[in-house]
């Protein structure tokens, strides 16, 4: 499944916990640029999940890209940019 992140600078050990769980990262957007905070960039193509780490993002940049993942039909998942965090907001992503 290929996955957008969304958020912080470093992602640590993160690749490496999504990719055990078979998730491949298709982008990694900081969202501190200045064009962040007026709209989202484009999603690759095949993006299939949008995760959002909300302890690095400004509620405007989140909604962008929130609503650009909805017009895109792209699920979400927002947690805070720990590996426990995401690890446990993957166990509680129902298959789609």
């Amino acid at each position: 499944m290929k996955v957008v992140l969304i958020g912080a600078d470093r992602l640590g050990n993160i690749p490496e916990r999504l990719a055990a769980r078979g998730y491949s990262i298709a982008s990694h957007i900081s969202g501190r640029a200045a064009a962040h905070q007026r709209s989202a960039s484009a999603l690759p193509r095949d993006t299939q999940l949008m995760i959002l780490f909300t302890d690095f993002l400004g509620h405007n940049v989140m909604k962008s890209f929130r609503a650009l993942a909805q017009e895109r039909g792209v699920r979400v998942l927002a947690c805070r940019r720990s590996a426990s965090a995401l690890e446990e907001q993957l166990s509680r992503l129902s298959p789609a």
